[in-house]
């Protein structure tokens, strides 16, 4: 049994997922503050375990934007939206007291993949749905591979291949992670449509959906407060 389909409405599983990754994102941005301004030992941020987590997250992040393009009425407006936060983060993030450069970060990215879809989505509609997700889980595999081979181009940095000297302290390329988002806009057909199962639909807890339906309200203002905390903290205990 499956629950009707209705391209508007809020799915608590899909709010759930995202508030998981959100809350885990603010841990994890909290442990680089912590390690940069508080000199908090480096592998609170970065170990072999955590760098493996981090990227599951960002990436089931990544997906579910794909997957919430199926409910947007319009992706190319919410992409302009996202586009305009990432341009300020640029900004902000280059400022001497803050010295963390982001020059392309998931925001950039989940900017230039809903444009990009909101402009291209009739092409992708066109993938038959059995042969689309061999063929995104196909060129997530190919490209994360390809961009770990060194390529010298000026601009490549965008794609995945960074040069000498570029740093970006939050770093997703269009490869592979477009075709992450892309794997999700496959599977939002799916949820759109009300094809899974009715528990799907009806799941609900505590918490973690409500942070999920404000992850661009948390993404924005939550580095402002962490970096706060720790200056704070600096002064009363440093």
């Amino acid at each position: 049994m499956t629950a009707p389909a209705n391209p508007r409405r809020r799915i608590d599983l899909i709010d759930a997922l995202r508030g998981l990754a959100v809350v885990l994102m603010v841990m994890h941005h909290f442990a680089y503050d912590l390690v940069v301004y508080a000199g908090a030992p480096v592998w609170l941020f970065t170990n072999p375990v955590i760098d493996i987590f981090h990227y599951i997250f960002a990436g089931l992040f990544i997906f579910l934007s794909g997957v919430s393009s199926r409910f947007s009425r319009s992706n190319i407006k919410r992409g302009l939206k996202v586009l305009i936060a990432a341009l300020v983060i640029s900004i902000v993030t280059h400022l001497p007291i803050i010295d963390a450069p982001i020059v392309f970060g998931i925001l950039h990215l989940l900017s230039f993949c809903m444009l990009f879809y909101g402009l291209t989505r009739r092409l992708w509609d066109k993938i038959p749905r059995a042969i689309a997700p061999i063929l995104y889980v196909a060129l997530i595999a190919g490209s994360a591979i390809a961009v770990s081979f060194p390529l010298k181009g000026t601009g490549l940095w965008l794609f995945g291949w960074v040069q000498e000297g570029f740093f970006s302290a939050d770093y997703f390329p269009l490869f592979p992670w477009l075709f992450v988002f892309l794997l999700g806009t496959w599977a939002g057909a799916f949820v759109a449509e009300g094809r899974l199962p009715e528990w799907f639909y009806t799941f609900t807890m505590p918490f973690f959906p409500a942070v999920g339906r404000k992850s661009f309200l948390v993404y924005l203002i939550h580095q402002p407060i962490l970096f706060g905390l720790v200056q704070l903290g600096l002064l009363l205990f440093g």
